[in-house]
């Protein structure tokens, strides 16, 4: 379907109807806000795809924004991880900018609240202030500090920013409703007294601004037109709006909030804290552990940027939050790696082939194609001799009609090479086959044109030559979670879901050419499925991540 043919997603239409209602093209900007307290998971991506999409769509400049607040969390090894995640996914932003760039502004504009009997410095705990808001359907209770002199409060202000009393002992809050339905506007904090260094700001601050105030006004000072977020936003949007109202000046953009979807997929969580834990109790190796449902951890595993894009793209953009089923993910993964992966021969449960009736010393080059689905992806040479590795399961001594594979008696195609027969086996003492003898007809060599060639059977396999193959170690990767849902249940521990068997590691071999390999470049290993040579590789040892199986019954609708 053309572009322009696309329907219009909802945030598309609103943007439409501004721009048919007077905003100018030129004064479009988006912006991306993530808090740089942890590596970026899947659900981020569609904040990112909507956010970057727009921007593509109509031309307008992107702003990459770290809301940074929370000194107690955020530190420089999560703003750059962020950074290399966005650049991967191929997306550009206009301008990287930080929320600490405005923090003199901030502190500026509620010195000019506290003035204008707006904001008032509290000097009760945080459970107090808690307490006194009650809930929804009961009023609220006002702070005993509530209506103090705004000549105290901002003697206050002032040396809660000097650092005079301790965290905990005062904050500052916004003058708002302790009677609204909507408990963001019962009196929010906009200060804390937090007497941490900032990793871009040092010691200068000991008092950090709350999200809901530094977030909205930070789109302000940026002229963001649309502030798209998550629907857990949705409640707050009243206070995003009413602390616009206080600094909004006429002939500027006035930034409007909306929300959309989080996206929530199968076998995977999409909390920070929990991510976190996982790494804390080594249950994963990492933030970029391949099991791991972040944008780094997909990108080791083997996954694409185009992959994650179409994935975004099927899931779309809706209003209420639903459970994607991660199988839609990984069609989305194997449709890309069909297209892009170059075809290699491993084996990764390996059992020696013998064949009696080869020379003993000989060896040949045989071509093969790199990708059937790429008309300019050419061939490449690879050896053939007469001791080879097949998978383990490629062999039966007995099997019924079905089993189109290699059995004594029968007769397959080794890939790109020749028609053998199983002749013989050798077993070791717990019957476990260690050898498998077969012949091979010369005549009947793929692509030579004789008459042999021609001839058809039923079963094709994958095979490394013994002598030339390349050790490699194999990661089989499982889903981390044996449930689709595991932080669902709220009385059981997420962790009692963790998969023991989320990683088997196996000893394989694999063609010469793959001594060449790239980490991170896609590879399929045919008739097995994509894997990507890992970051923990050296030129003794290679290791390859499986990405995803060959094939799964999974169509999306």
């Amino acid at each position: 379907m053309d572009e322009e043919k696309k329907p219009l997603n909802f945030i598309e239409q609103i943007i439409e109807e501004d721009l048919a209602n007077g905003l100018p093209k030129e004064k479009l900007r988006f912006r991306f806000p993530p808090e740089p307290n942890g590596y970026l998971h899947v659900g981020h991506t569609k904040a990112i795809c909507i956010n970057f999409g727009l921007g593509e769509k109509y031309n307008a400049p992107v702003n990459l924004r770290f809301d940074d607040t929370n000194p107690e969390k955020e530190e420089q090894e999560f703003v750059d991880a962020i950074k290399a995640d966005i650049d991967w996914l191929g997306f550009k932003y206009d301008k990287e900018l930080y929320a600490s760039d405005y923090f003199d502004q901030l502190y500026e504009w509620a010195v000019q609240m506290i003035r204008e009997g707006k904001a008032y410095v509290d000097e009760q705990s945080s459970e107090d202030i808690t307490a006194q808001r009650k809930n929804p359907f009961e009023d609220g209770i006002e702070s005993p500090f509530r209506n103090r002199p705004a000549e105290e409060s901002l003697d206050l202000f002032a040396r809660m920013k000097n650092g005079e009393f301790d965290e905990g002992a005062m904050s500052l809050r916004a003058k708002i409703d302790m009677k609204s339905p909507n408990m963001n506007m019962r009196d929010p904090v906009m200060y804390r007294i937090l007497k941490r260094p900032h990793h871009r700001t040092g010691d200068k601050w000991k008092i950090y601004p709350m999200y809901d105030w530094a977030h909205g006004e930070s789109d302000y000072i940026e002229q963001i037109s649309h502030s798209l977020c998550s629907l857990e936003f949705e409640n707050h949007r009243p206070l995003y709006d009413w602390y616009l109202d206080q600094v909004y000046e006429k002939n500027t953009v006035r930034n409007k909030q909306r929300e959309f979807a989080r996206m929530n997929v199968s076998y995977m969580i999409t909390s920070k804290r929990k991510l976190q834990r996982l790494v804390a109790e080594n249950v994963v190796t990492g933030w970029d552990d391949a099991r791991m449902p972040t944008i780094s951890g997909m990108r080791r595993l083997g996954y694409t940027p185009a992959s994650i894009r179409n994935f975004i793209e099927r899931v779309g953009v809706a209003k209420r939050e639903n459970l994607i089923d991660i199988q839609l993910l990984e069609f989305s993964v194997r449709e890309d790696l069909n297209k892009v992966a170059t075809r290699v021969m491993a084996v990764v449960d390996p059992v020696k082939l013998i064949i009696e009736n080869y020379p003993e010393d000989g060896e040949e080059w045989l071509e093969t194609e790199n990708n059937p689905e790429q008309e300019d992806a050419g061939t490449r040479q690879i050896p053939f001799a007469r001791e080879l590795y097949i998978e383990r399961e490629d062999f039966q001594e007995e099997a019924n009609k079905k089993f189109f594979r290699l059995k004594l008696g029968g007769e397959v195609r080794l890939k790109s090479a020749y028609i053998i027969k199983a002749e013989r086996v050798d077993k070791a003492e717990n019957r476990e086959i260690t050898t498998i003898y077969a012949s091979y007809d010369p005549q009947s060599k793929s692509g030579s044109g004789t008459e042999e060639s021609l001839r058809k059977v039923k079963g094709t396999l994958h095979w490394v030559s013994a002598k030339h193959a390349l050790p490699i170690e194999v990661r089989i990767f499982d889903r981390l979670f044996t449930v689709p849902q595991p932080d669902a249940e709220k009385e059981s521990d997420f962790m009692e879901f963790v998969n023991p068997d989320s990683l088997k590691i196996v000893e394989g071999f694999a063609e010469p050419s793959l001594k060449e390999a790239q980490t991170g470049q896609p590879y399929q290993f045919q008739r097995i499925g994509y894997f990507t040579k890992d970051r923990d590789s050296s030129a003794e040892r290679l290791v390859f991540n499986r990405t995803v199986t060959l094939k799964d019954g999974y169509k999306p609708s």
